[in-house]
């Protein structure tokens, strides 16, 4: 007797809760609509990749509720036989392998669906990491980048970068907030909110920024310029004769050759 077919469908998630789609043009030059999780459903159960090869019932995962839920087709593998695949393919999906931009979550669903239904996943799921470094202030955000990596590799959820104005100035910059431990984690009370520097964070008064003024000097820099960028794209934007795109690589420019970086590596993709 033929094994009954089973539904495969991605299930699509946004880490940054819609941050991405709106502020996106803004500090990439180019819109994002969103930080792509995506897991495929089958079998009653959602598998994903996060610290490893991980399944919950449907329903049930940290991330909450999908925005998107695409169905990929039919599959007529015996659930054996893909878990036997799962267990085949494990060393290559572990905690030490995960890459946020080039193998993640969303590489892993990809394979996933070409073994059940040889359909891949929406190129522009699979596409975003060369998007966003593609952009005329990628580089930037690479810090960014590799601290949410440390996240993801312990198998724990993101929160939402809030808005917080910084003491120095009324200009806001962006903070992360603790992401949201997965279940060992809590058990176990080792979550941590991570700084940018992927230490425990707090909140610095002025004062205590004073006598803590050589911790970073890279980051202060870094978030000087950043600010310096983002007023200078906004000055452009206003006469009104570029596009966002050509606006922000102009205001990056303007900016790395006014403190000598013009041909620096210290902005430059690796």
């Amino acid at each position: 007797m033929a094994e009954e077919g089973q539904k495969v469908t991605l299930n699509v998630y946004d880490l940054s809760q819609g941050l991405a789609r709106q502020l996106s043009t803004t500090f990439l030059g180019r819109a994002i609509e969103g930080i792509w999780h995506t897991g495929i459903v089958v079998f009653g159960s959602e598998y994903y990749f996060g610290g490893g090869i991980q399944h919950s019932p449907v329903g049930t995962t940290p991330y909450g509720k999908p925005i998107k839920e695409l169905d990929l087709g039919v599959t007529h593998v015996p659930k054996e036989i893909f878990e036997e695949y799962l267990q085949e393919i494990s060393p290559r999906y572990t905690a030490e392998t995960y890459n946020l931009l080039r193998h993640n979550c969303n590489n892993f669903s990809n394979e996933v669906a070409l073994f059940l239904v040889g359909t891949n996943i929406p190129d522009y799921i699979l596409e975003l990491p060369n998007d966003v470094l593609s952009s005329p202030m990628g580089a930037m955000i690479l810090p960014m980048i590799q601290q949410l990596e440390t996240t993801l590799r312990s198998g724990a959820v993101p929160q939402v970068p809030q808005l917080r104005p910084t003491s120095s100035s009324q200009q806001p910059s962006f903070s992360v907030p603790t992401p949201a431990s997965s279940a060992r984690e809590i058990a176990s009370g080792t979550g941590n909110p991570l700084g940018s520097d992927g230490k425990t964070s707090t909140a610095e008064t002025p004062e205590k920024k004073k006598t803590n003024s050589g911790g970073d000097p890279l980051g202060d820099a870094r978030l000087k310029m950043q600010e310096e960028i983002t007023a200078e794209f906004a000055a452009i934007m206003a006469s009104g004769t570029l596009r966002a795109s050509e606006a922000a690589a102009l205001a990056t420019r303007r900016v790395m050759e006014r403190h000598g970086l013009e041909n620096s590596g210290v902005m430059s993709q690796r």
